[in-house]
């Protein structure tokens, strides 16, 4: 479901907005951050890659990062 999100936004990234694209990513990183907090170990699936707290600490910071760049950038001149 998440990897169909992410893909999702690439898609978007490549053919219309980048921004609204790069938003979708930084969402989807936020919903998997919340699944691999809240899942069993074992329901995790390929969210499960280090200790649960780790992989939620680097998927939000990605996340966030992604979301604040996509914010943060200012229009260029084409």
């Amino acid at each position: 479901m998440i990897l169909a999100v992410v893909i999702a936004g690439l898609v978007v990234v490549a053919a219309a907005d980048w921004r609204v694209g790069i938003r979708v990513v930084s969402g989807a990183l936020g919903v998997a951050a919340l699944l691999r907090l809240t899942l069993p170990e074992k329901d995790a699936g390929m969210l499960a890659v280090r200790h649960r707290l780790l992989d939620v600490a680097i998927l939000v910071a990605i996340g966030v990062t992604l979301f604040v760049l996509s914010v943060t950038i200012p229009d260029q001149p084409v």
